[in-house]
């Protein structure tokens, strides 16, 4: 069965973006030294990638070459996609989704990108597990890494690494 796994930065405020949907604040630290936890090594371990249509859609307007190769990108949206990036599929359903992930064993999944669909996973007890990078940067606003959604929950602190340039590794797991 396949794991569905979390791995995201954050502001020291609690945002993953700003109110027009900039990375740039997270784009100082890409020569950052994250060692053992580096996002390269997560990703050899994911086969399949999930997102939501706001993240897709912030990926289809950077200039960047698809970045996910090979792997399974499914993209959780209602919406259809005319001319898709990279090669990924669509789905509409999340519950549906949640069982069809459950049932891989071809590798783990990445939740990647904005908490909204982050948090619907987090609220149907589907999240396994949440690496979040805080970066020591106060960005005043923007998107929450965890919408209001009235959700109780409490995941278990698996580890608290400091890393380079005061950016610091929170490991959650929701099993």
């Amino acid at each position: 069965m396949a794991r569905i796994r979390g791995y995201i930065a954050a502001s020291l405020d609690g945002f993953i973006a700003t109110t027009d949907d900039s990375l740039d604040w997270l784009f100082a630290y890409d020569d950052l030294d994250l060692g053992p936890h580096d996002y390269r090594h997560f990703l050899n371990g994911i086969h399949t990638i999930v997102m939501g249509r706001g993240t897709y859609d912030f990926l289809a307007r950077d200039g960047s070459p698809w970045a996910y190769g090979d792997k399974r990108v499914l993209v959780v949206t209602s919406r259809p996609i005319a001319n898709p990036k990279g090669p990924l599929q669509t789905r509409g359903d999340v519950d549906a989704l949640i069982a069809e992930l459950r049932s891989l064993d071809d590798g783990d999944v990445w939740m990647l990108g904005g908490g909204q669909l982050q948090m619907g996973f987090i609220e149907r007890g589907a999240l396994d597990d949440l690496q979040i990078y805080v970066m020591p940067e106060l960005i005043g606003g923007g998107r929450p890494l965890f919408p209001a959604t009235g959700a109780k929950v409490k995941p278990r602190l698996m580890a608290a690494d400091a890393l380079d340039r005061g950016c610091v590794r929170l490991q959650y797991s929701f099993i």
